[in-house]
């Protein structure tokens, strides 16, 4: 239901600055100014940055942080690109120049009541699933198999909400492969965790042209705080309601927060190659994430990448080894894969007839529809 009144309070030092917007208000439908001692919580505060932008600006935010106002407008004389910057990653929606431009102010308290009016409808809270990709070794192609399932899921029949996550938290390496400068990474989380909401997690993440929204990891060493277990589980908490699909490029660490990933995802999918060595290591990450209680072994689905029909070692010989039956081989195609790779596109850009581009296509399927994909997945393996 629409709301009759937006209370608004103004922070201003400026009396005609004050005088200017109390009469902007009161010419707009649905707002009424309400005095700053007055105890109700405001829609929307219009905050006047002074001398101290910078001080100003915190003072600004911890109004909605506190739970004073639902939203913050700036007013300032002096165009600061850091502070502009600093609010907009803070999740401030409108900035004001001085002297006031009456139609910028009227257009923004329109998308104001816009986006309330988008708030307080019901949303529609999904129940999404978080796959986490994850290496048996260093090299196994985490990376190449996170994207590629996560741009097929975004581009199937039905096309699907998808997240994709990188958890490799030393130079991630997603933005190459989609070809993407993200402005944001999981450090704007893990400093501002108190202010995690709906909201503010869509202003990080970084939406690519297939649809996926995309959380790097920082690029540099900076002294980013660390993403810790009871950290990824909220952020995972909420993503669930905000997507169909999660995608998790979990690397190969086994730290406290790689653990604690992998115990709320829904499938951990363990990515392999046909080696003595990595298939070895296979099945000790297989015994030790089962037997120590983090993984049930049914949420654990091994893929073989890489997979060329006349090597050394057979499907079946390999599944002997681990101990476990193969969820999907991705057949073998190191040309097409790094022209994919050197060219910035996922593979259904670059090649999409591929029997490799094919292969992640119904891996897809499979997960949207298992009875579906579990006869396409056994045709891929013989």
């Amino acid at each position: 239901m629409a709301r009759d009144i937006f209370h608004v309070k103004l922070a201003t030092a400026d009396p005609n600055i004050a005088r200017k917007l109390s009469d902007l208000l009161r010419s707009a439908k649905f707002f009424e100014v309400i005095d700053s001692s007055d105890l109700r919580k405001a829609d929307l505060l219009i905050f006047q940055l002074g001398e101290n932008a910078a001080a100003d600006l915190q003072q600004a935010l911890a109004a909605v942080q506190n739970g004073e106002a639902n939203e913050v407008f700036l007013v300032s004389d002096i165009a600061d690109s850091k502070i502009l910057m600093q609010a907009m990653r803070a999740g401030v929606k409108e900035f004001f120049m001085q002297p006031l431009n009456p139609v910028e102010i009227k257009e923004a308290l329109e998308r104001f009541k816009e986006r309330q009016s988008q708030e307080k409808a019901l949303p529609e809270i999904k129940r999404g699933s978080i796959i986490s990709v994850f290496g048996s070794k260093g090299g196994v192609g985490t990376t190449t198999v996170s994207v590629n399932l996560a741009v097929s899921l975004s581009q199937g029949e039905p096309k699907k909400s998808v997240a994709l996550l990188d958890m490799n938290t030393l130079f991630g390496e997603i933005p190459l492969f989609l070809e993407m400068a993200p402005k944001f990474h999981w450090g704007e989380i893990t400093k501002n965790i108190d202010r995690l909401d709906n909201a503010f997690l869509k202003n990080v993440l970084t939406l690519h042209k297939s649809g996926v929204q995309v959380l790097p990891s920082p690029a540099y060493l900076n002294g980013h705080v660390r993403p810790t277990p009871d950290i990824m589980k909220r952020l995972l908490a909420l993503m669930k309601q905000m997507f169909d699909y999660i995608i998790i490029d979990a690397g190969q660490s086994t730290d406290d927060t790689s653990i604690k990933v992998l115990e709320v995802s829904d499938m951990l999918m363990l990515i392999t190659i046909l080696s003595l060595p990595c298939l070895a290591n296979t099945n000790k990450l297989l015994r030790s994430l089962t037997d120590m209680g983090y993984v049930p072994k049914e949420k654990i689905n091994v893929v073989l990448n890489r997979y060329i029909k006349k090597g050394e070692i057979s499907l079946n010989d390999a599944e002997a080894g681990i101990g476990k039956e193969l969820f999907w081989v991705v057949p073998n195609d190191y040309d097409t894969s790094m022209s994919s790779i050197n060219s910035g596109k996922p593979l259904l850009n670059v090649a999409p007839g591929a029997a490799i581009t094919k292969s992640f296509i119904e891996m897809a399927k499979s997960l949207n529809d298992p009875e579906a994909g579990t006869s396409k997945k056994k045709r891929a393996f013989f």
